[in-house]
């Protein structure tokens, strides 16, 4: 995984409450193990219409809004406990998705794959999409090892929340593995100190 310390970064802006992760990547393309390529298929019920053709209304197809930041509504990440909607996010590009509500299976799942999940307040929510909607290039500025996330030149910023463990890993850009094998040593050590 890529190490997070710090991102600044435009964001797209998807207020929409109670985003399943159905709807983030159909189940139709879930035929495959390899995470690379889910990203051409994230929200392609949304994105594209029965024609195979760009919904020029849907977000994501707005030239105007890019970004490594999803600012979703409210409730993201609920349904079914597929791992294949974060592939899909982390493979579009997405580093961090931010809303007031995750599924916890979703929440985990984005963690175990390096994509961070922040967690606000409905009214910071609020603010912040109305910011990105108003100025496309508005930068959000998330900062890991302090827990922050704010807005460039604005006085809105809030503190999150996350595990200690995967903030550990995401800042040295480790899995699960890799932070057993980074720790072999003290692991040895603990157990020869056991015997």
């Amino acid at each position: 995984m890529e190490k997070f310390i710090k991102l600044v970064s435009t964001a797209v802006p998807l207020p929409i409450e109670n985003i399943d992760t159905d709807q983030i990547i159909p189940a139709r393309f879930l035929k495959v193990t390899d995470k690379k390529g889910f990203g051409s298929n994230l929200f392609r019920d949304w994105r594209f219409d029965d024609n195979e053709e760009l919904v020029t209304s849907f977000i994501l197809n707005d030239p105007k809004y890019h970004g490594s930041i999803l600012v979703a509504g409210d409730n993201f990440g609920c349904g079914s406990s597929r791992e294949h909607a974060a592939w899909a996010l982390v493979d579009y590009g997405f580093k961090v998705i931010v809303s007031s509500y995750f599924g916890d299976i979703f929440k985990g799942n984005a963690l175990n794959n390096g994509l961070l999940p922040i967690l606000v307040t409905p009214e910071f929510l609020k603010e912040m999409t109305t910011l990105i909607h108003e100025n496309s290039s508005t930068n959000l500025c998330i900062d890991l090892e302090n827990q922050t996330i704010s807005i460039e030149n604005h006085d809105l910023v809030a503190h999150f929340e996350i595990d200690p463990y995967k903030k550990i890993c995401m800042i040295n850009g480790f899995d699960d593995i890799d932070f057993l094998i980074n720790n072999k040593d003290k692991i040895e050590a603990f157990e020869k100190g056991n015997k």
